[in-house]
């Protein structure tokens, strides 16, 4: 085939099933990284900040890396009392997500789908929370409809997306490393905040803020990630002494918070 050709649909999403199902099965487990700690923070934050007290709250979680790999923000939710409910198209990682849930003996209403066709009746959760999701693929816009769709009214969406302008110059060094066959996260976009916030009015939410989170280098977050699974300990509490400065910063300026490389953009479904 011409280099030059594109890629036939059916074979394009045949690669990406392909690909997370590898990372399903093979990436390493995130958890400790000083890096991942300041990930979690802020994603607790967010959910403090911006969703209902969660007890009793049905929330929806467009992916399940994190709990299986990262910050396990949704088995946090679970355990302040809210019912969770996740997809993610890896099998591997749904039942990642699932152990991790039975070892503290949550329960995890979880399914092997993708966000761009959910397998939800209209209207079925009051909060969602989406955080490097839709960004992984060309149908985002047809992601954030279906994520609307599923949401009451009156409910409440936290979506974040890589940040177009990121003043470490995250995006330019994700399409470096992608091009390289380096970056472990596959395709990825980033979006400005306007971009994005015109995605979400054009399904029919209104936001009703914006904000972010992990403000760090991208290129420190994937050292201290990388030490944290491979390398001898100490390396690893070398990257989270280098890390520390930027979660002080984080932590006592929502101004920088704002800036960093997810952008998040709060969004309520209009009662009709």
């Amino acid at each position: 085939m011409n280099p030059d050709t594109p890629t036939p649909p059916a074979e394009k999403e045949e690669a990406y099933r392909g690909f997370w199902a590898d990372v399903g099965e093979n990436f390493p487990d995130l958890r400790g990284a000083r890096s991942t700690i300041q990930y979690q923070e802020d994603e607790q934050r967010l959910l403090r900040d911006h969703f209902p007290p969660l007890a009793g709250l049905r929330i929806f979680k467009t992916d399940l890396w994190d709990e299986s790999r990262n910050t396990r923000i949704l088995r946090w939710a679970a355990g302040h009392g809210a019912h969770a409910f996740g997809v993610d198209i890896s099998p591997g990682i749904v039942n990642g997500a699932r152990g991790q849930f039975d070892e503290l003996g949550l329960r995890l209403h979880a399914a092997q789908s993708d966000v761009r066709a959910l397998p939800f009746r209209t209207g079925s959760f009051d909060a969602v929370y989406s955080m490097g999701t839709v960004e992984h693929f060309d149908e985002t816009q047809q992601a954030l409809e279906e994520i609307y769709r599923v949401l009451r009214p009156g409910g409440c969406a936290i979506i974040g997306v890589p940040n177009r302008c990121d003043p470490f110059l995250r995006p330019l060094m994700v399409a470096v490393m992608y091009r390289l066959g380096l970056y472990g996260y596959g395709f990825e976009k980033s979006y400005t905040r306007g971009t994005f916030r015109r995605m979400l009015e054009r399904c029919g939410f209104e936001v009703t803020a914006e904000t972010g989170i992990l403000f760090i280098p991208g290129w420190l977050r994937i050292i201290d990630l990388a030490a944290n699974a491979w390398a001898p300990p100490f390396v690893g509490r070398l990257t989270g002494l280098a890390c520390a400065p930027f979660d002080h910063l984080s932590r006592r300026s929502p101004f920088l918070r704002r800036h960093g490389y997810l952008l998040a953009t709060v969004a309520v479904k209009p009662e009709r």
